[in-house]
């Protein structure tokens, strides 16, 4: 990307101005899907060119930036999960390359956490002397896949940096990071679009239905614009058309297909669905699948409320867990066989 997004130039020059009391650790928080992995990458770029315009933006033609391009800047070290390592520089949060990574982070062979052996190898990196004069930059994302051996061999690093190292940590779930590692980082809420400016934004990305598909993804636009391409949409869909038929439901079969689907995304799916089938039928307002309205509406007459409020509520249980299944198939099957017997359940 040549520019950040929109809805982050406010954040982006405020930043920029401030650069003085920024320390030695940055942590961008946030929910999913906002952009804050392209904004991290624009950031070291920034800071890494040898020509930065008065925007604050990297020049894109100094040997600084085609280094950058390439993946290949001498100093800047990301660390990432090996199941994510398809999202390094210039893959961002969104189409073909998240949608890689949701594939890649299924497979047993690739570790979804960040692991301490990751770290403990920062250490050549970190404390001799850089290539070129100016920052050192270490990018971590997604932060709260650190464990907790690898987040305090972070920590000590975090203590005593070398002076002109940044660390620059993404975070969608900044809770689940240790209180140590956060109170050592200058913590950055990045910020959401309204509504509008999202909808703008998918309309200039060629998406189909820019209202429902940013609803159904939480209102988080490169979420909704990854829900439109490939075959990322492609399961979305499949999801869609079968849970919204309890009677003709096979959990087993759609367990299968989407077990190359990032399991975390599946239960999220879930997730919002129940609460639109308690939300109408408690408040008759829906919030997520704002085109399935007239299905919603017949089926949450139907629902046993309570049992749906307790499978709803039970989701948040398989929201956490679905980070580290021993069987992620199993794990599937379990969750929507679950559905169904609380659908059918008079």
């Amino acid at each position: 990307m040549s520019e950040i997004y929109s809805w982050q130039q406010e954040i982006w020059r405020k930043l920029l101005r401030s650069r003085q009391f920024w320390g030695h650790a940055l942590l961008l928080k946030g929910k999913q899907g906002i952009g804050k992995y392209d904004f991290a990458c624009q950031l070291a770029k920034s800071l890494l060119c040898a020509a930065p315009m008065a925007d604050y933006n990297a020049c894109g033609k100094c040997l600084s930036c085609g280094w950058f391009e390439k993946n290949s800047h001498p100093n800047f070290y990301p660390v990432i999960p090996e199941a994510f390592a398809v999202m390094l520089r210039g893959s961002s949060e969104k189409e073909e390359s998240e949608e890689k990574a949701s594939r890649a982070a299924t497979k047993k062979s690739a570790s979804q956490q960040i692991s301490i052996e990751q770290i403990r190898k920062l250490s050549d990196f970190v404390y001799l002397t850089g290539h070129q004069s100016g920052y050192k930059i270490i990018l971590i994302y997604p932060a709260e896949t650190m464990n907790t051996a690898s987040a305090n061999a972070l920590l000590k690093k975090l203590e005593e940096p070398p002076h002109n190292v940044l660390f620059i940590l993404i975070t969608h779930q900044a809770q689940h990071l240790l209180p140590t590692v956060r109170s050592r980082c200058q913590q950055i809420a990045m910020p959401i679009p309204d509504v509008e400016t999202a909808v703008a934004w998918l309309k200039q990305q060629a998406v189909d239905d820019p209202q429902c598909r940013l609803a159904a993804a939480g209102y988080a636009p490169l979420s909704a614009l990854l829900m439109d391409k490939g075959e990322y949409a492609a399961h979305y869909e499949q999801f869609l058309q079968h849970i919204a038929n309890p009677k003709q439901f096979d959990p087993l079969w759609l367990a299968g297909t989407l077990l190359q689907t990032n399991l975390s995304v599946v239960v999220n799916w879930l997730q919002k669905w129940c609460y639109d089938l308690v939300s109408y039928r408690t408040t008759g307002k829906i919030r997520y699948y704002l085109n399935q309205l007239s299905t919603i509406q017949v089926l949450s007459e139907q629902i046993n409320l309570p049992a749906c409020v307790t499978f709803t509520r039970e989701l948040n249980t398989k929201q956490q867990l679905s980070h580290h299944p021993l069987n992620p198939r199993l794990f599937l099957e379990e969750m929507f066989i679950a559905y169904a017997t609380m659908m059918r359940r008079e």
